[in-house]
Order: structure tokens, then sequence, then C-alpha cells
């Protein structure tokens, strides 16, 4: 992870990893998406979190945020994908941390294009 952080500027950036289970993720899911059920990954941005209401930071942080990973999602995913649970939970991460440097796949086709090229070549790198 540490070259994904370094490609993406963050290399002097804290970030947070949680590892749980589906009952934990649906409650973290249904508290602060209001969605129901377990997912596979959730990302939890300190710098959003530090913007003043014109979207400029109202100071520096070291803090990247948190990503938390559903270990039980995963193991299906990796088992459903045909892939290792390691390349699994790695893509999770790189999934969760684009999301904490500003990218979003729920916006637009253009953007979840431009999302799924960065994790394919941050999966490159490690």
């Amino acid at each position: 992870m540490k070259r994904v952080l370094e490609d993406l500027d963050c290399h002097d950036k804290e970030l947070s990893i949680l590892f749980t289970d589906d009952e934990n993720m649906a409650v973290l899911n249904r508290q602060y998406r209001q969605k129901e059920g377990a997912t596979d990954v959730l990302s939890f941005s300190m710098q959003e979190a530090l913007d003043g209401e014109d979207g400029t930071p109202l100071f520096e942080t070291v803090m990247l945020g948190d990503v938390v990973i559903s270990v039980d999602t995963a193991l299906r995913d990796a088992k459903e994908l045909g892939e290792s649970f390691e390349k699994t939970v790695d893509r999770l991460l790189i999934h969760g941390i684009l999301h904490l440097t500003g990218y979003d796949h729920e916006r637009s086709q253009e953007d979840s294009e431009r999302m799924m090229a960065a994790e394919e070549r941050l999966l490159a790198l490690i």
C-alpha cells in the first residue's frame, strides 16, 4: 500500500484500516449511508470533514481517513471472482483509498470509468 499512497501523493498521510464482519458492516452502512445490509468496503474521509463551507480546507491534516472492509464479504467476493483473498483485499483497499482522495464512481459513467482505470493502474503497482 505504500506505493499506492505514494502514487496518490498521500505518502505523508495517516490511514486507518478496520477489518470487520458483515454484521458490523451492516450497522455502519445503515448508520452512515442509510442503506440496508453489509457492503464490501466503506470509506470515511477526514479531508471532507475538515473542509470549510466553500470546499477549501480549514487546515492541513495528516489524517487521510478510514477504510472499513468486511472480511465476510471479501471472502465471498474472492471466491466469486476466482481471485486470492489477498488480491481482493488489496482491490478493496485501493477502492477505499481512491474514495478518500476524491474519486467517486457513483457521480457519472465517466467518473466510474476513471476510477476503474485508477484501480487497475494502482493494482499493477502492488
